[in-house]
């Protein structure tokens, strides 16, 4: 039997969603222990997508198969025995070819940025403390992104990929000036390794006047490079939302809500 399984994450002190040799405290590594202490056997699970360490989900979606269902209420029973910094928000049983990360037709992301420091946002948002941006360009940069199908330049590992291509249904820019604070937010059919947190290091730079539109435009196009481009902080990035064609997950985003006030 097959079940997808909806969960949450804070992921500030995690080193990402993947078991790894060589780096404990992984989130399914958590998980998968936590599964065979209670069934009293080894459980493996299967996620959606790898998420870098520091990054948080408030919609994920992995995979566990059981040869039988439980006799309990393995929701209650999970969230008895996870950390706090781990919540499962439904179980759904689903049929045994469908799987949580090839089925997945577009997934959503958020990235938060605050500007003035802030102890509350400090673990879920990242903070670039008193930069003078330019939001005027950072939105025609977003219009670059949105307007860009292949991502190589983007990308942090290319050569794992036969190709870079990307469809890009949703990209925006929200800013509270006010607040000083940003939310990024792309939904595409998928995503590269460390594409996003390499979009918002070049909104930044771009929002600053350290290279031109027309630089960044080149740079998208593979024509210009940049040697010391550097992935953006990863507090402030959110896996949010995942859609397939045969089921539809509660609206759980707790503190995505919480994050967006005023920054919609």
């Amino acid at each position: 039997m097959r079940y997808f399984v909806h969960l949450g994450f804070d992921g500030s002190h995690f080193n990402g969603w993947q078991r790894q040799k060589n780096a404990s405290n992984t989130i399914q590594e958590t998980i998968e222990d936590t599964l065979t202490k209670i069934f009293k056997k080894e459980i493996s699970v299967y996620g959606c997508g790898r998420t870098d360490a520091g990054v948080h989900a408030s919609q994920y979606i992995m995979q566990l198969h059981l040869d039988e269902a439980p006799e309990f209420d393995l929701q209650f029973r999970l969230n008895k025995n996870l950390p706090d910094s781990i919540v499962i928000y439904e179980i759904h049983e689903v049929q045994i070819d469908q799987h949580c990360r090839y089925d997945a037709i577009s997934r959503t992301y958020d990235y938060f940025i605050h500007l003035k420091k802030d102890p509350a946002l400090l673990q879920f948002s990242s903070l670039y403390e008193d930069l003078q941006l330019d939001f005027s360009l950072m939105q025609q940069a977003v219009q670059l992104i949105r307007e860009t199908s292949d991502f190589k330049a983007l990308c942090k590992r290319p050569d794992l990929y036969t190709n870079t291509s990307c469809e890009i249904s949703n990209c925006e820019l929200f800013i509270n000036s006010d607040q000083s604070r940003l939310r990024f937010t792309i939904k595409s059919d998928r995503f590269l390794r460390g594409m996003i947190r390499y979009c918002i290091f070049f909104l930044l730079k771009v929002g600053t006047q350290e290279i031109s539109l027309d630089e960044f435009e080149a740079i998208l196009e593979q024509e210009k490079s940049l040697k010391d481009k550097q992935p953006a902080h990863p507090n402030g990035l959110y896996l949010s939302k995942i859609e397939y064609p045969f089921i539809q997950f509660e609206n759980k985003h707790h503190l995505i809500k919480m994050l967006k006030q005023d920054l919609a």
